[in-house]
């Protein structure tokens, strides 16, 4: 009796040690296992975006540094409203214009144009890209304003013209008998956010 005894407290105390030590930390190296899975699977994925990044690294230096140059002064990554008015300025001056009560809005968080059209009710703005609007006021010849029109539009610069309004100057003629006018311009720039 006593060997039946002993078998069956050599039973219980097996099955208590199973119960309470090596379940728990079977358990617990099942979990940790699963743990070392998942960081495999994000290490391969952090190897196949390394591998992704020095691939995309090797076709960005393949650009020349002119044509990145280029690049930015068409889309910048921020807005330099100093610079602007600068080269706004320096293109009007080509025509004998000055650029003149310069009002600058819009910029980050400003809402965009779309926002209270169709295209913006459809969705929150998830666009890459926000907007600037310049407003300046210039004068001189219709030929001269024509020509820096041109030059604006053929710049680096995206720039749309959101409105324009000309006034005739009164007693004021230019140098070969043409009348000046009075240009009211507002003008929207783009930028990366």
């Amino acid at each position: 009796m006593t060997k039946i005894i002993i078998s069956i407290l050599a039973l219980v105390a097996a099955a208590a040690l199973f119960i309470g030590y090596v379940q728990p930390t079977y358990d617990r190296v099942q979990a940790v296992q699963a743990d070392v899975s998942e960081f495999n699977v994000a290490l391969d994925k952090s190897r196949e975006l390394q591998e992704l990044k020095q691939g995309l690294l090797a076709r960005y230096n393949t650009f020349s540094s002119q044509d990145l140059a280029r690049l930015s002064r068409l889309l910048p990554d921020h807005v330099d409203n100093v610079r602007l008015v600068l080269d706004l300025d320096n293109l009007a001056s080509q025509y004998g214009m000055a650029v003149q009560n310069v009002i600058v809005s819009g910029g980050s968080g400003s809402t965009n144009s779309t926002a209270g059209t169709v295209l913006g009710a459809i969705g929150a703005n998830a666009s890459s890209f926000d907007s600037l609007t310049l407003q300046f006021a210039t004068r001189g010849t219709y030929e001269n304003f024509v020509s820096f029109l041109q030059n604006l539009e053929g710049s680096l610069r995206i720039v749309d013209l959101v409105s324009l309004t000309m006034e005739p100057i009164r007693g004021v003629v230019a140098e070969g008998g043409e009348p000046l006018y009075q240009y009211n311009v507002a003008i929207r720039t783009y930028w990366l956010k």
